[in-house]
């Protein structure tokens, strides 16, 4: 499976309008993350002196300590390592939105890296732990700065 397979995209917002705008900090280390994202690809830091995948990114190897490890897409193939049911808001433009499910997924094409995000779809429907999701990139374009999420849903049956 190469990065590009099967990607999922939205124009469609899962939460309300009014959270904070996710941007890369002001030293550029996350730009590759976020910029890869708007491109609908899932970039990672994939140490090229020992192999290691990570993220968050890092100016060096959590495993190595390489400096500056360069980024590698990955496939947008993950699967639920954990999961929460958010019933109370943690932002006033969430008020009347919940419940609704954060998963922290493992990534199939990177081992190691885990990452958070929404699972869409039925938010009172249970949650399995172990069980593939697939990316889908939520764009927000009218957004100043633009950006995109990257929200999961369970895989699609074939």
């Amino acid at each position: 499976m190469t990065p590009n397979d099967q990607v999922s995209i939205t124009e469609e917002s899962y939460l309300p309008a009014g959270l904070p705008i996710p941007v890369p900090e002001a030293d550029g280390l996350s730009a590759p993350f976020w910029n890869g994202l708007r491109e609908n690809r899932v970039m990672v830091q994939h140490c090229k002196e020992c192999g290691t995948f990570q993220h968050g990114p890092e100016w060096i190897c959590h495993h190595c300590h390489a400096f500056d490890p360069p980024f590698d897409q990955v496939a947008p193939r993950a699967r639920i390592f954990s999961w929460e049911r958010a019933w109370h808001p943690v932002h006033a433009c969430l008020n009347g939105h919940g419940p609704y499910v954060v998963v922290v997924v493992e990534l199939m094409g990177a081992p190691g890296v885990r990452m958070l995000g929404n699972l869409l779809g039925d938010p009172m429907a249970d949650v399995v732990i172990g069980a593939e999701v697939e990316g889908v990139f939520e764009h927000h374009p009218q957004a100043a700065p633009p950006f995109t999420l990257l929200q999961w849903r369970y895989t699609k049956s074939k």
